[in-house]
């Protein structure tokens, strides 16, 4: 058992942190209709600017995450700004495909900052340490959870109980609605991008701590992915308890199935999107998705 409860403590962690990314979808597909393909690639750039921050420039740990925060925040009105306002009122998909070119030129630009190698800074990190019983949890997936968990908590709070947070939820409800009563579309549009690219940036940092970074990190977004699309695409509380799910299931496959598999591992890199195809069969507005009805 006590092997069990290691691999759900350290998948719990895991999938805190996939909730964290996977909110970044949910509140663009709110407010656009439009999933953000980029938001993987926005993850990798704030693990390689996390890494800049901290190793390079040596900067203290804290003020290394502010500054990646103050990086996001940037990036997000940048994207809104340059790529996504020209498109407001044009159908989703053309949002979709500027969010899929957005990747590939973040892709070029980490490999032309960084060089696309694999870099890492585990000794730089608070070395948290939580031990419950003969279960302990490793300080980068400790810290990681404890992060997640205290930015998740404020962004619902802001959601929920802030005007903010109300004009965000209007706009997504209906647009028209929102200008008549004087809440600027472009302004809420700008938040949301904002607030995306800050938990991909900081979602990035701390995976960037536990797994080091590479290009190939922004398939975390495709994880994210399979993470909204299970909790449902319009439910912020359902991306939260999804991530939980399938990081913990994602950490159990690993553990028990993995070493079952004839090539000795893969099929925990693969369960959350066996997961996702299953729901897409099963229930395609995942477990907390509003039903949508078209009367005609």
């Amino acid at each position: 058992m006590t092997f069990f409860f290691q691999l759900f403590v350290t998948g719990l962690a895991l999938g805190m942190m996939y909730a964290l990314i996977a909110i970044g979808f949910v509140i663009i597909f709110k407010c656009s209709q439009a999933f953000n393909i980029a938001q993987g690639q926005i993850v990798m750039l704030g693990a390689y600017f996390g890494y800049t921050f901290l190793m390079p420039l040596r900067l203290p740990v804290w003020i290394a995450i502010i500054a990646s925060i103050g990086v996001g925040v940037v990036m997000g009105l940048v994207i809104e700004r340059l790529a996504l306002r020209p498109l407001l009122g044009q159908p989703a998909l053309a949002i979709v495909m500027m969010t899929i070119a957005l990747a590939g030129v973040m892709d070029g630009i980490a490999i032309m900052g960084w060089g696309g190698n694999y870099v890492t800074y585990h000794d730089v990190l608070p070395e948290l340490t939580l031990k419950l019983g003969a279960v302990s949890v490793p300080p980068s997936s400790l810290l990681g959870l404890i992060v997640s968990v205290i930015v998740v908590a404020i962004l619902m709070f802001i959601f929920r109980y802030t005007k903010i947070g109300l004009a965000m939820r209007a706009t997504a409800e209906d647009e028209q609605v929102t200008r008549s009563l004087g809440i600027k579309a472009t302004m809420v549009y700008a938040l949301v991008w904002v607030i995306a690219c800050v938990v991909g940036v900081v979602g990035g940092v701390l995976l960037g701590g536990v797994s080091g970074v590479s290009p190939p990190l922004s398939e975390i977004g495709l994880k994210a992915l399979a993470v909204v699309i299970l909790g449902g695409l319009d439910s912020i509380g359902g991306a939260i308890l999804a991530g939980v799910m399938l990081g913990i299931l994602e950490n159990l496959a690993a553990g028990y199935l993995d070493p079952l598999m004839p090539s000795g591992g893969g099929l925990a890199g693969v369960f959350p999107f066996i997961i996702m195809l299953a729901v897409l069969i099963l229930k395609p507005h995942g477990l907390f998705g509003l039903k949508r009805i078209e009367r005609v």
